[in-house]
């Protein structure tokens, strides 16, 4: 991030701008909808400066921009449309302080003014770093449409009545009261005018403040396979209510991204045959800030019922009386299937699939082999990559054809993904050539599809079924 967004304040500040041109006249029509004291230097303003200082809405000095014209002013606008003209007047109002734009030099902007959706007193920014107007302007489109035109008077109101808010506790009381403002009694009331929502809100006041605290409460849920488009809306509104988010090292960034900026997160994170956080401390974690009245997320990666230790943690909270509840999550099966073309289960080749883990709490996991290692028999291995050749042995020694076709998915949904294609035979030797890093998903059974494999190896730049490197015979 280059440009860090900030508001600044523009009551009783003084905005300087340098230009009587369109270029001055798109940053006029967005400044003098604030608070600043404006002042534009031009020889021969366009027509519109002339009447926004004959109405009082801007001071125009028709002559060049000179030292001394910007000390004391907060921000500067050059938009004299000419590179020489607008570096010589960003060099004056640099020097006597103040912050630069020089309009459509972004290098040498010190800031940059966003496109902005207005609700006053809500205001949206949109900023690409200059290199997308195009775009920041079709987000502006699509949130104009969105946000009703009545949601700035909500916010004035509501603004005027913080003060009185300030009776309900800090914090979650406070949250809970102004999400019920805004997004029910707020809209209805509007319906009947603003009297009636200022009569609401003294009616909702009353009802929060007679409100016993919420009960702490633990939400398990699924972070899907870490595409963030795949978290359901439940678990994005489970994240935006959380005060406390306790995740494990599966869950990506941009997934944690959206939990609310105060809410408190806890990597808590599991790595197979590697540093864990011990399940017992997990637990604790999840019953201590479930006992002090919080809102938990328990964040899983892929879904929380699939080989996430779930029953054990659902235990310990029931033993502390907390209340529970389970928000599923796209499985990296599902994830990692879809990723190479395939279904999990299919008419005539298999109607039913596994879904096995690689190790469990005491090192390699045991199956039923004799049954896996069954011609058109279907696995998604979770965790399996450490236990390659463990798996490849149990299944051969078992009778499995050696030229059973596997496949791996490494970071299946994420831009990172690639996929590996080989044989049970060639198993171990193709993974340790791959170099797959990352968490990844293994299918005995399934091969992707040709075309799609191809595509894959052009999308990401990485190894696939075709690529010689991770062939088979080539691992061999």
């Amino acid at each position: 991030m280059d440009h860090f967004p900030i508001f600044i304040r523009t009551k009783g500040t003084r905005v300087v701008l340098s230009g009587g041109g369109p270029a001055a006249l798109a940053k006029l029509r967005l400044l003098l909808k604030t608070e600043a004291a404006i002042t534009v230097h031009a020889l021969d303003p366009a027509p519109e400066i002339r009447g926004w200082h004959e109405s009082g809405g801007l001071a125009l000095v028709e002559r060049p921009l000179e030292p001394g014209d910007v000390r004391g002013a907060a921000l500067f606008y050059a938009a004299d449309e000419d590179e020489g003209e607008d570096a010589r007047t960003a060099a004056i109002a640099e020097a006597e302080g103040a912050l630069v734009n020089i309009v459509d030099n972004l290098h040498d902007s010190a800031f940059i003014t966003p496109a902005i959706v207005d609700r006053d007193p809500v205001t949206v920014a949109i900023g690409t770093e200059g290199a997308a107007p195009v775009l920041a302007r079709a987000i502006k489109a699509d949130l104009e449409e969105r946000l009703p035109a009545t949601l700035g008077t909500l916010a004035r109101i509501g603004k005027e009545f913080r003060k009185v808010a300030e009776a309900l506790p800090f914090g979650r009381a406070r949250r809970d009261f102004w999400r019920d403002y805004y997004f029910r009694a707020g809209p209805e009331a509007m319906q009947r005018g603003e009297a009636a929502v200022e009569t609401a809100l003294d009616t909702l006041l009353g009802d929060h403040l007679e409100r016993k605290a919420r009960p702490g409460h633990v939400a398990f849920v699924g972070a899907g396979p870490g595409d963030p488009e795949l978290l359901t809306l439940k678990a994005r509104k489970a994240l935006d209510e959380a005060d406390v988010v306790i995740h494990d090292r599966l869950v990506p960034g941009a997934i944690l991204e959206l939990a609310r900026r105060e809410a408190v997160l806890i990597d808590a994170g599991k790595e197979g045959f590697g540093l864990s956080t011990p399940q017992e401390q997990i637990n604790d974690l999840i019953v201590e800030h479930g006992r002090d009245g919080a809102q938990v997320v328990r964040l899983k990666g892929g879904d929380a019922t699939i080989f996430g230790r779930l029953d054990e943690e659902i235990d310990a909270v029931d033993a502390a009386g907390i209340d529970w509840s389970i928000v599923p999550g796209i499985t990296s099966a599902s994830a990692a299937v879809a990723a190479i073309g395939q279904s999990l289960t299919r008419r005539g080749r298999n109607s039913s699939v596994r879904f096995l883990t690689g190790h469990d709490t005491k090192g390699f996991a045991d199956h039923d082999w004799k049954a896996l290692a069954r011609p058109g028999e279907v696995a998604a291995i979770y965790m399996g990559k450490k236990s390659a050749r463990f798996i490849q042995g149990r299944l051969i020694m078992h009778g499995a054809d050696r030229q059973t076709p596997v496949t791996l998915v490494e970071n299946a949904s994420r831009p990172e993904q690639s996929v590996l294609e080989t044989t049970l035979d060639a198993l171990p030797a193709a993974l340790a050539a791959a170099e797959m890093n990352g968490p990844a998903l293994t299918f005995i059974g399934l091969a992707p599809r040709a075309a799609l494999a191809s595509s894959n190896r052009h999308a990401t730049g990485l190894g696939s079924a075709h690529d010689p490197e991770f062939s088979a015979q080539e691992a061999l």
